[in-house]
């Protein structure tokens, strides 16, 4: 015969279902006030360094900043008590996010001269990722991640390929320009280079012969195919990754064909259209 519960127990489970179970309503709900909160508090540490307004108004933000600091704490806490193995939460990622996010305003009063710290605040922003756990989050979430580890090898390969092609303009530019055209050294021939080709083109330097800025053009274009090239690449594993989930293996083969794949509720083979055997 099973033990009841005790007040207590039952105040852990059902706090934990309500913070952990993103599945219910109540879960759900919880989520969504996290989110507000976060993104309040991060509005609040913008607003303090905005001078004239955190003029007027900073007993006003600071009264918002420990009402929000209360909520994390009380949040924190209760992550701690409704979970068995509590040490688990504090150590992890999320754990030390959690406590850096509300110590600032503690160390601010205890400690006088700490207050630049504060803007260790802006982490809880890291904090949305939490409610990634949301299943229809969660999904587009794992895809994009998947897709990002089978475009890791590729992605190397290129960013290598940018290097030595950054290294290897980059003197050529030194050799063109030369001191008189403010290329004084590689590194800085480098940086112009990297500047270049992202097209951010502060200007701060810029070639003067003619021979110079015929490289600079054609390190401009290249530019652009170097900003796609990436993008590309993920983008294609994630709409391979997309069509496998929405394709499956058949419990049977199609007995004409032999085609194993097809989407979930197939009734007919979509090579040959014989009809497929019942799972």
């Amino acid at each position: 015969m099973n033990k009841p519960l005790s007040s207590f127990d039952q105040f852990r489970n059902k706090i934990y279902k309500i913070i952990y179970k993103s599945d219910t309503v109540s879960g759900r709900l919880f989520d969504l006030i996290l989110l507000g909160v976060i993104l309040f508090s991060v509005i609040l540490i913008m607003l303090e360094t905005v001078q004239g307004f955190n003029q007027k108004y900073h007993e006003q933000l600071i009264v918002f900043e420990w009402i929000v600091t209360v909520l994390f704490t009380i949040e924190y806490l209760l992550r701690i008590i409704c979970i068995n193995k509590p040490f688990r939460y504090i150590f992890n990622f999320y754990g030390i996010i959690d406590l850096l996010a509300i110590l600032p305003m503690y160390l601010s009063r205890i400690f006088p001269g700490t207050n630049v710290f504060v803007i260790v605040r802006a982490l809880r922003l890291l904090r949305l990722f939490k409610i990634l756990h949301i299943p229809q989050i969660n999904s587009q979430y794992l895809q994009l991640i998947n897709a990002l580890k089978a475009s890791k090898g590729k992605i190397i390969v290129f960013i290598y390929f940018v290097l030595v092609c950054t290294i290897i303009i980059g003197s050529l530019m030194y050799l063109i320009e030369g001191k008189e055209g403010g290329f004084t050294s590689i590194p800085v021939s480098i940086y112009w280079t990297i500047v270049t080709l992202t097209t951010v083109g502060y200007g701060d330097i810029s070639p003067i012969t003619p021979l110079g800025q015929f490289v600079a053009s054609l390190v401009m274009i290249l530019g652009y195919g170097i900003i796609a090239v990436p993008t590309g690449i993920v983008t294609a594993e994630f709409a391979k990754n997309t069509l496998k989930n929405s394709v499956h293996t058949h419990k049977n083969p199609c007995p004409n064909c032999g085609l194993i794949e097809h989407p979930d509720d197939s009734k007919f083979c979509y090579q040959c259209g014989a009809t497929l055997s019942p799972k």
